[in-house]
């Protein structure tokens, strides 16, 4: 039985190492996938981050582009009242009645300009809308040249004209902080995507770190239980090992005290002792 035993908890001390191996294993993945858990959450942090960034950046550039349109459209507020003032002027002194006014062409310009800017064309339709504009603004100048020669509107075709440069100005900010504007909104998007493709990857590799924690949770409770049915057995093996030795030694004495009885029968017949049988007597406590 005892040897049964010792077989068995051999058995489960295997066992025990296994799964303290294995657990190990496990622990050692899990932390693998904690810190790209960690990296991945601190990249989501960073997209995240430079997409605020990029945000606030768009929305400056929107603010910008808001303000500077109200000033472009109060100079050329101005420069409509200017050239409505010539308008009238060419028609009263006989001036070309049948071309459209100069403030008519101008809103013209304006319009196709915020087509431009704000509609994306062919590059044949680009270059048709540029040659539009461009022969609009002939015809301005081929008015302005003709009503020019009248110095008495001359110092108010000269307003006009700066009112319409420096809106004209305004208007090149304005297409710029649009175009800022749409850069930092397509970077603020790219950055978003990215943080949600690592969001993802982080939340993957979560899952994996808990899977691999509770497996090697659930290893480390297999290796306590061997233990403890180690322990288990080392108590009962102890046990019948020390009852086997106390049953040995009750046989060795239970022989020398029937041995010590032999010599102490032949000590009263008068036999002679060698030294060996009196220390046999004396350990037997018969003498």
């Amino acid at each position: 039985m005892l040897n049964e035993l010792i077989d068995k908890r051999k058995v489960v001390l295997q066992q025990s190492e296994e799964h303290k191996e294995k657990r190990n294993e496990l622990n050692a993945l899990a932390s693998t996938y904690a810190r790209e858990r960690n990296q991945l959450n601190a990249q989501t942090r960073e997209c995240v981050d430079e997409a605020q960034k990029n945000k606030e950046l768009r929305d400056e550039a929107n603010n910008s582009v808001h303000t500077l349109k109200a000033e472009r459209n109060v100079l050329n507020d101005k420069a409509n009242v200017l050239f409505e003032d010539i308008d009238a002027f060419k028609k009263e002194h006989g001036g070309i009645s049948n071309n459209r006014g100069i403030k008519e062409l101008h809103k013209q310009i304006e319009r196709l300009e915020m087509e431009q800017q704000t509609k994306v064309f062919s590059p044949e339709k680009e270059r048709e809308l540029i040659e539009k504009i461009k022969q609009l603004r002939a015809g301005i100048k081929d008015q302005e040249d003709e009503i020019e020669q009248n110095k008495e509107i001359h110092a108010k075709l000269q307003e006009a004209r700066d009112l319409r440069k420096e809106a004209s100005d305004l208007h090149a900010k304005v297409t710029e902080s649009a175009e800022l504007a749409q850069k930092h909104h397509d970077l603020m998007v790219e950055c978003y995507r990215k943080a949600d493709k690592s969001r993802e990857a982080a939340d993957e590799s979560h899952k994996k770190f808990v899977e691999a924690q509770e497996a090697a949770d659930e290893e480390h409770n297999k290796f306590i239980a061997c233990q403890k049915e180690i322990r288990d057995y080392d108590k009962v093996i102890g046990g019948l090992r020390k009852k086997t030795r106390k049953t040995k030694v009750t046989k060795e004495q239970k022989a020398v005290r029937k041995e010590a009885e032999q010599v102490f029968q032949q000590f009263r017949a008068g036999e002679k002792l060698t030294t060996d049988d009196i220390l046999l007597l004396q350990r037997s406590k018969l003498l």
